[in-house]
C-alpha cells in the first residue's frame, strides 16, 4: 500500500461523477490530471504513462527511467522494472485501485568510503483499494505480500534482512471537523535482520542480529487535510521557476494557510513479540516490546507523546554480579513529551510575514522574536506516569518541566514499593563491590527524605526552581544561587568615572579601587 500511495493520491481532482467507458481520450484526461501533481516533464521522460486496457487505465511508474533522467552522477547500476497501478472508475464516482507489487531491485553507486549496493525482493505483493477523489483519500484497502528479503553492502558494514508473508489495511472516513480520519495497520512475520560490523578505524567488529516473531504497525489521525496537501503540491509542480513563485506567493500563502492545521492528531505504535537482540555478549529479549509516536496538528496548545514499554525482559546473566538480579528490571513503560505547544500563532505569524522576494525571506530579528513569544507560552517538558518494575520493586515517576527566562523549572513525583528490598541488594552487593559500599549510605540517605504514603510506598516530590533552589519534599536541599547584579557595578563603574575624584560620594574613599580610581593621574 505505501507505493500506491503518492501516485493514486493523484487522481484526487481526475475523477468523472459517474461511471464512463474507458477509451484513449478518458487515458489523455488522467495524465493531464496525473501531470498536475507530478509535471508533464515526468511523461515526457518515461518516468509516468496511462493507457487504456480493457475495462481499467493502467498507470506505470518507471522509477529506472527518472534516475536516468537525473542530470547528477547516475549510480553504477540500477535494476528495477517499471512498476504498474490498475485504476477503474466506479458509479459512485470513486476508483478501484489494484496493484501487483512483486518485485526485484537492485542498485550499486560509489559512496565516500567506496562501493555501496543494496537488493530487494518482495514475493507475490498484492494490493487493492477503494480511492475517493471528495476525501482525496483510500476508504478502504488491503495488501499482502508472501514474504521479503533485503540485503546492502557498504565497506564497513553489511545487513540483511528477511520477513516472511505481512498484511496491511487502510480505511478512511470525512472527519466531523474537516478533513480526513484514517486507520492503518500492518502484520509482518519472521522478521530477521542481521547487522555485521568491521570498522578497523574504530576497533569495532562484531555482528548483531534482531529477530521477532510477529512485528506489527498501528496509525490512526484524525483530520488529515488531504485535499489541501495536495493543492499545495500541484502549487509547487506549477511554480518551480523562481520568478513565478515569487510573483505568486500570494496564492502560496492561501493555500498555506488552508491546510492548518495539517492535521488534528496523529498517532502510531510499532510493536514486536518475543524480541530478541542476539549480539557478542549474549542475548537480549523482551516478551512484548513497542514504541508509540503521537502528535497533535498545528495547534495553540499542542501535545507530542512518546511512550516505550517493554515487558518480560531479560539480559544475559554473565554481564552483571549475582546480587544485581533484585534490581534489574523486567518491565518498563516510559511516557514523555511535551505539552502547551503554540505552533498556530508561530505558523500563522511566518506565513503572513515571509517575502520570497527578500533574502532572506523571514528576518533574523523575526525568528528571534517568534522563538521569545513561543517560550512566553510556557512550553512544557512533560514526564508522564511511568514505571519500572521488577517483582516486589516498582519505582513510578512523573513531573514537568518549564524554561522561565530560559532557565529550567521542574517538578518530579518519585514514588518506589518494595525500597527495603533495593537497601538489601545494595548491602548484599556492599560485601563484594567497593563501588556499591560506596553507595548503600547514600540510598540510607535518600529513604530518610521520603514520606511514607498510607499503602507503604516511598514518596519524593521534588522541586528544582529556575533560581537555583532544589526542595525534596519541602525541605531544603539546595539553597538558591547567589544573586549577582551586574547593572549595579555599571552604575558603580559609571559613577566613578564621572566623579572624577576616584571616590565614592559621602564616602571619602573608594574601597575598592574602581575604575574611576585607576584613571586618576
Amino acid at each position: 500500500m505505501k507505493r500506491i500511495l503518492p501516485f493514486v493520491a493523484a487522481l484526487a481532482f481526475s475523477a468523472p461523477a459517474v461511471a464512463q467507458a474507458v477509451d484513449s481520450q478518458g487515458a489523455k484526461q488522467l495524465s493531464d490530471n496525473v501531470a498536475r501533481y507530478f509535471g508533464k516533464q515526468a511523461f515526457d521522460k518515461g518516468v509516468l504513462k496511462v493507457s487504456a486496457e480493457g475495462d481499467a487505465y493502467k498507470i506505470t511508474v518507471d522509477i529506472k527511467a527518472l534516475v536516468n533522467a537525473l542530470p547528477e552522477a547516475k549510480p553504477l547500476k540500477f535494476d528495477l522494472a517499471p512498476y504498474a497501478l490498475m485504476v477503474k472508475p466506479r458509479s459512485d464516482g470513486s476508483w478501484d485501485v489494484a496493484s501487483d507489487f512483486s518485485q526485484s531491485m537492485a542498485f550499486e553507486f560509489n559512496g565516500p568510503e567506496g562501493l555501496q549496493s543494496m537488493q530487494l525482493t518482495v514475493k507475490d505483493g498484492k494490493g487493492a483499494a477503494v480511492y475517493d477523489p471528495n476525501l482525496a483519500a483510500f476508504t478502504s484497502g488491503t495488501s499482502s505480500i508472501a514474504g521479503m528479503t533485503m540485503t546492502s553492502r557498504e565497506a564497513k558494514q553489511q545487513a540483511d534482512v528477511t520477513a516472511g508473508a505481512g498484511t496491511a489495511t487502510v480505511a478512511a472516513t470525512k472527519s466531523a471537523n474537516g478533513g480526513v480520519d484514517f486507520t492503518a495497520t500492518q502484520k509482518v512475520s519472521s522478521f530477521v535482520e542481521t547487522i555485521k560490523v568491521d570498522d578497523p578505524d574504530s576497533g569495532m567488529n562484531f555482528p548483531l542480529t534482531l529477530r521477532t516473531p510477529e512485528l506489527s504497525v498501528d496509525a490512526n489521525g484524525k483530520g488529515v487535510r488531504t485535499k489541501p496537501l495536495l493543492d499545495l503540491l500541484a502549487f509547487a509542480v506549477a511554480n518551480e521557476d523562481e520568478a513565478k513563485l515569487k510573483a505568486n506567493q500570494a496564492e502560496l500563502k492561501t493555500l498555506l494557510r488552508a491546510a492548518l492545521p495539517v492535521w488534528e492528531r496523529i498517532d502510531g505504535t510499532y510493536g514486536f513479540k518475543d524480541f530478541e537482540v542476539e549480539s557478542p555478549v549474549g542475548k537480549f529479549g523482551a516478551k512484548l516490546f513497542s514504541t508509540g509516536f503521537g502528535m497533535d496538528g498545528i495547534s495553540q496548545n499542542g501535545n507530542v507523546n512518546y511512550a516505550i514499554k517493554a515487558s518480560g525482559l531479560t539480559i544475559p546473566q554473565q554481564m552483571l554480579p549475582g546480587w544485581s538480579g533484585a534490581l534489574l528490571p523486567t518491565d518498563v513503560e516510559f511516557n514523555f513529551g511535551g505539552a502547551n505547544i503554540d505552533l498556530d500563532t508561530m505558523a500563522k505569524k511566518a506565513i503572513e510575514t515571509f517575502d520570497l522576494n527578500k533574502n532572506p525571506p523571514l528576518s533574523d530579528e523575526f525568528g528571534d522574536a517568534l522563538v521569545a513569544d513561543f517560550l512566553a507560552k510556557s512550553p512544557k517538558f512533560v514526564v508522564r506516569h511511568s514505571t519500572v518494575k521488577n517483582g516486589n520493586v516498582e519505582v513510578a515517576m512523573e513531573g514537568e518541566m518549564t524554561f522561565p527566562g530560559k532557565k529550567p523549572d521542574a517538578t518530579m513525583t518519585v514514588d518506589v514499593a518494595g525500597y527495603d528490598k533495593i537497601v538489601e541488594a545494595l548491602q548484599e552487593g556492599a560485601k563484594s563491590d567497593q563501588q556499591v559500599a560506596q553507595a548503600f549510605p547514600f540510598a540510607l540517605a535518600v529513604k530518610g527524605f521520603g514520606k511514607t504514603l498510607p499503602d507503604g510506598r516511598l514518596e519524593w516530590v521534588i522541586n528544582a526552581k529556575a533560581d537555583g533552589s532544589v526542595t525534596v519534599n519541602g525541605a531544603m536541599l539546595k539553597p538558591a544561587d547567589a544573586f549577582q547584579d551586574d547593572s549595579a557595578d555599571q552604575d558603580d563603574d559609571g559613577a566613578d568615572l564621572n566623579d572624577g575624584t576616584g571616590q565614592d560620594e559621602g564616602s571619602g574613599e573608594n574601597d575598592s579601587g574602581g575604575a574611576g580610581a585607576k584613571l586618576q593621574p
